[in-house]
C-alpha cells in the first residue's frame, strides 16, 4: 500500500463526522458521571464545608448563646440577624465606617471584617451590653451621650459609643486631639464630630468622678 492509499484509509476511518461523535459521547459520559456523583463531597470546598461545625457557641454580653453558624458569616451579620441584636448597625460592609463596631475582649473591632467563627471562646460586647443588667442603668458613655446630644440621625452612634468605651479603658484622661485620633475610624454621615468630641470629652469627665 503506498502513501496516498494509507492515507485514504486513515481519512475514511478517522472522519470528521467521526471525530465529532466521538466528542460528543465523551461530554455526555463526564456530565452524567458528574449527575450521579453530584451528592458526594468530592471537591475540598464541600469537604471543608461539612468539616467546619455550624452550630457554635458564643459569649455575648455575658450570656452564652448558641446559634446556628454559616462557615463564612460575619460577626455583625450573626450579631443583627441571629441574635437580634440590632444596635450593632451595618453601614458600609467593608471595615471604612466603623457603625458595626463592637469589642472583642475589650477591644474595639469592626463586626463586618471578623468572622463569627473567629470569635468562638472570645467575650463580645454590644451596645446592648453596656447597660447594667440588673438594674438598667447606662454606662458612663451612654450617660455622656445624653447629656451632650451629639448625634443628628445616630445612625454611627452605636459604633461611636463602643470606640469611646474602648478608648476609656486604654486611656480614661484623653486629650480633646487623642479622643479625636481614637474615633477616627468612626465615620459620621451628619458630619456632627464637634459634638461627638464633646461627648467623648464629657464621658472621661463622669468616669474620673465615679
Amino acid at each position: 500500500m503506498d502513501q496516498s492509499e494509507a492515507l485514504g484509509v486513515l481519512e475514511q476511518k478517522y472522519s470528521r463526522r467521526t471525530f465529532i461523535k466521538g466528542v460528543i459521547a465523551t461530554g455526555a459520559t463526564v456530565s452524567s458521571t458528574g449527575y450521579l456523583f453530584r451528592g458526594t463531597p468530592l471537591l475540598g470546598a464541600a469537604a471543608f464545608q461539612t468539616a467546619t461545625e455550624r452550630l457554635l457557641s458564643l459569649n455575648v454580653n455575658g450570656q452564652v448563646r448558641r446559634v446556628d453558624v454559616l462557615p463564612h458569616e460575619t460577626l455583625a451579620m450573626t450579631l443583627r440577624y441571629k441574635l437580634g441584636l440590632t444596635g450593632t448597625k451595618l453601614g458600609c460592609d467593608r471595615a471604612e465606617c466603623g457603625a458595626c463596631t463592637v469589642l472583642v475582649d475589650g477591644v474595639a473591632q469592626y463586626g463586618c471584617s471578623m468572622l463569627t467563627h473567629q470569635v468562638r471562646g472570645r467575650a463580645v460586647t454590644t451596645i446592648e451590653g453596656l447597660e447594667d443588667p440588673d438594674t438598667g442603668e447606662l454606662s458612663t458613655v451612654q450617660k455622656a451621650v445624653m447629656d451632650e446630644g451629639g448625634f443628628q440621625c445616630a445612625f454611627c452612634a452605636p459604633g461611636f459609643i463602643m470606640s469611646m468605651t474602648a478608648m476609656l479603658q486604654d486611656n480614661p484622661n484623653p486629650t480633646r486631639e487623642e479622643a479625636a485620633h481614637a474615633l477616627s475610624g468612626n465615620l459620621c454621615r451628619c458630619a456632627d464630630y464637634d459634638k461627638i468630641l464633646n461627648c467623648a470629652m464629657r464621658a472621661a469627665e463622669l468616669a474620673r468622678s465615679v
